[in-house]
């Protein structure tokens, strides 16, 4: 069990396979890219396989999420889904991604053992898309969300995030279209993730902005604190349901008291939130021959010293030292 002072009990893993990504968004890194790791430094497949066997096996973990980066840059990626479903004690398995490529690798993905996917897709607008990503690939998203529909990875889930003067007034639309084509859509307020550390909270599209634009053309109901559990999103029924809409306010409404997750980085290290400064390496441990047992207590004892919550509504919160392409969404 991954238990830490505060009695939360992580269950829920999430795994980065790669720092790379083939967009180049506003709110995660610079136009130029980054200083990728280099392949030395990157978990093997073998060794991906491993830690995610020990945390279904000895540390109660049954769920898991595979990011990057973009994890579909992984050429293993087919091959470690169809291990990972293989496991004793199989856990749930999706995937974030920016959807150029799933086109390609929905079927396959479906096959493996994959469950469902969340794509992120901020804006309906072609010309947006690639102010926003710096890249001309929208149409190639949704191709991929649609080939994730035909193959069965749902709920396909749409992750939107709103930013002033460029999307902020396509809340209704957004949502309009994916009813239409029976997504999932959630709105995640901009985090202080960027590379650039150019994030300001002063004129975020909050939680509440959101809110009240979707509100000028649906009439959206409360799901409740009872069927939202630990999941990050408060998801709202629209015109009376069946179809929900999902706002994830991780800097205006925090749920760090329910969080129930651990992060394994593309270079194997254990992140206890998101947010943290501090890592645990489990890479050397790995290499050094460590029994599961010794890998399984190092995560453990890593897990036990988890903050109370990210603090980003603290004045003196410092920025993490990695973008959020290096650590997993």
């Amino acid at each position: 069990m991954l238990i830490d002072t505060y009695g939360r009990v992580a269950t829920d893993l999430r795994v980065s396979l790669t720092d790379r990504c083939n967009l180049r968004c506003t709110y995660c890194m610079p136009e130029e890219g980054l200083q990728w790791l280099a392949k030395p430094d990157l978990l093997t497949d073998d060794e991906i396989v491993r830690l995610i066997g020990i945390a279904v096996a000895e540390l109660g973990v049954e769920e898991v999420r595979f990011t990057g980066g973009e994890p579909l840059l992984r050429p293993g990626l087919v091959g470690i889904v169809e291990r990972v479903a293989a496991l004793p004690a199989r856990p749930g398995m999706s995937l974030t991604t920016n959807g150029i490529g799933l086109k390609r690798t929905a079927s396959a993905l479906k096959a493996a053992g994959l469950d469902r996917v969340n794509v992120s897709l901020d804006t309906l607008r072609p010309d947006v898309f690639k102010t926003l990503t710096r890249r001309d690939r929208h149409k190639d998203v949704v191709d991929g969300l649609y080939a994730a529909r035909e193959a069965g990875l749902t709920p396909v889930k749409v992750n939107s995030v709103l930013m002033p003067g460029l999307n902020e007034d396509e809340a209704p639309d957004l949502l309009a279209w994916a009813v239409r084509h029976d997504y999932e859509l959630r709105f995640i307020e901009q985090m202080p993730l960027d590379a650039q550390h150019g994030w300001k909270r002063d004129g975020m599209i909050t939680a509440g902005d959101i809110l009240t634009s979707l509100r000028t053309r649906f009439e959206l109901t409360a799901e409740g604190s009872d069927k939202r559990g630990s999941a990050p999103a408060e998801r709202w029924l629209v015109d009376g349901g069946p179809h929900v809409v999902g706002v994830i306010a991780s800097v205006t409404r925090p749920f760090c008291s329910a969080c129930d997750r651990t992060r394994l980085t593309a270079d194997g290290q254990v992140r206890t939130c998101l947010f943290a400064r501090e890592e645990t390496d489990l890479r050397a441990a790995l290499r050094s021959d460590a029994s599961d047992e010794e890998i399984a207590r190092i995560w453990r004892l890593a897990m036990w010293g988890k903050k109370a919550g990210a603090g980003l509504d603290d004045p003196s919160f410092v920025q993490p030292d990695r973008p959020m392409s290096a650590i997993g969404g």
